[in-house]
């Protein structure tokens, strides 16, 4: 693998790769997702979905509730995953680490229920890669935005960048 400076990730690129890395602890069946909280380029917490802490898994049982299989097949049962932005900002409060001004990376576009969560605990800039919130939620959403609350802005990792870290992921480190 040869290496060239000018194929490094942008930070953006960089923490987005950390969120997706988290998702893969996720435990939730319907949409694995991971978060980073990251402030002056120094990665603070992260995060990923799944049930409470000493609740069985659902990727553990095969499900979320007995004879759904996913926790979006209900319409009036409430996902029984903490959301990967809520477990970021929850291990960051554990350990004392203060969000102000921080930023956070996510797999998904923030829930309104996460993006209060984000606001309310003082991070401003949130980068997300797969849209989420549509009709009233992004109008919801966007009055957040409007109001100054909080920025958001949906990113993408490049091809060159998406296929350079599977070589990283399944190769060692050493440079040729």
């Amino acid at each position: 693998m040869n290496y060239h400076k000018d194929e490094r990730p942008t930070w953006n690129e960089y923490f987005l790769l950390m969120a997706k890395l988290a998702s893969t602890r996720s435990t939730c069946l319907a949409f694995p997702v991971g978060a980073v909280i990251v402030k002056d380029r120094q990665v603070l917490a992260t995060g990923y979905n799944g049930s409470p802490s000493g609740s069985a898994h659902c990727t553990a049982q095969g499900f979320c509730y007995r004879d759904l299989p996913t926790c979006d097949s209900s319409v009036s049962l409430p996902s029984r995953a903490v959301h990967a932005e809520s477990n970021a900002i929850a291990q960051a409060a554990k350990h004392g680490i203060s969000t102000l001004s921080s930023t956070i990376y996510v797999t998904l576009e923030p829930c309104l229920s996460c993006l209060k969560l984000i606001i309310s605990a003082g991070i401003k800039d949130v980068y997300y890669e797969t849209p989420f919130n549509t009709g009233e939620k992004a109008t919801v959403r966007d009055m957040f935005i409007q109001e100054g609350l909080v920025k958001l802005e949906q990113i993408c990792l490049s091809e060159n960048t998406a296929k350079r870290s599977a070589l990283f992921l399944l190769n060692s480190a050493k440079l040729d």
